[in-house]
């Protein structure tokens, strides 16, 4: 099961990615300038033009990475909305308890006989591994309103869709060149940010030079290797298991969790987070709860490759 191993280390640098996150968007930066920034540093995939092959044989899967681009962009945006709206504790957990909801769903929708791939071990780590990554990530003030869960929703809609998306190109070509042509895509869709006259003038401004740019763009890094691997785990996968994937997410909280309590003793200047016993205490249940579901997947999960 290599695609377990490369799913995990996607979250783990999706965990990095993370806690630079946290640490920037203490400065509050404006969504649609983050989203920019984070789009836009998909143009160094350019770098790795000349070393490789690209095969894009079929036509519309330039189609099918396009509009990965486009959910994938959109699904920035609205999230970092949220997040400038509203705390943390009612963003995450919401979007991470329905987003693999919606893949499993739509993955049904479009491939009918994906369910096929699902024995009920399967089923039940699905399920653990969803409950631990809303136990783990939700907060003491854990607490909902109708505009939250509709950003929420819809972000999590969006990036669903781009996992659903990202499927279509690799079915239709390898590892390498869809997720060449997606990023430069995606590089292509952020462009339309700079119609923006608050986008082109934060990018004019000196603001995110120096300590914080530097975190960003290690958090940057971070996130471009963790997208490298989720893709990869989303090729090597069936169509079934693609909301299992996502639904290991639990896992980069685990990591995000260490990591956030080691910069909390060691290095508060950056990152400070208080946890209350009651909480701290629902955090290990959550990953205990985790842990379980990554042994049921393991030892009992019955993984079949199914083509499409």
């Amino acid at each position: 099961m290599i695609w377990l191993i490369v799913a995990i280390l996607a979250y783990l640098f999706f965990a990095l990615a993370s806690l630079g996150d946290k640490i920037v968007l203490k400065k509050t930066p404006k969504p649609k300038l983050y989203a920019f920034y984070v789009s836009f540093l998909s143009f160094l995939v350019l770098l790795a033009l000349p070393f490789v092959d690209l095969n894009y044989p079929i036509k519309d899967v330039f189609f099918w990475a396009f509009l990965d681009a486009i959910v994938y962009v959109w699904g920035l945006y609205i999230i970092f909305c949220a997040l400038e709206r509203y705390e943390v504790s009612r963003v995450i957990p919401t979007t991470g308890a329905v987003q693999p909801i919606f893949i499993f769903l739509i993955a049904l929708i479009v491939w009918p006989s994906a369910s096929l791939v699902l024995d009920q071990a399967s089923l039940i780590a699905f399920f653990l591994l969803l409950l631990g990554g809303i136990m783990i990530s939700a907060e003491k003030n854990y607490v909902v309103t109708r505009d939250s869960v509709g950003l929420s929703f819809f972000a999590a809609f969006l990036f669903s869709l781009d996992f659903i998306f990202q499927k279509f190109v690799f079915l239709k070509t390898d590892l390498i060149s869809g997720f060449i042509l997606i990023r430069l895509f995606v590089v292509f869709v952020s462009l339309f940010f700079l119609f923006d006259k608050e986008v082109r003038s934060g990018i004019l401004k000196k603001e995110g030079k120096g300590e914080t740019g530097i975190i960003f763009l290690l958090a940057q890094a971070s996130g471009g290797l963790a997208t490298v691997f989720q893709s990869w785990a989303i090729v090597l996968v069936p169509v079934g298991y693609l909301a299992i994937v996502n639904a290991l997410r639990g896992v980069q909280y685990v990591f995000l969790f260490i990591l956030t309590t080691l910069f909390s003793f060691y290095l508060p200047r950056y990152l400070k987070e208080k946890a209350s016993k009651k909480i701290l205490i629902q955090k290990i249940i959550a990953v205990i709860i985790i842990i379980i579901g990554l042994f049921i997947l393991i030892k009992y999960g019955n993984y079949m490759s199914i083509d499409f």
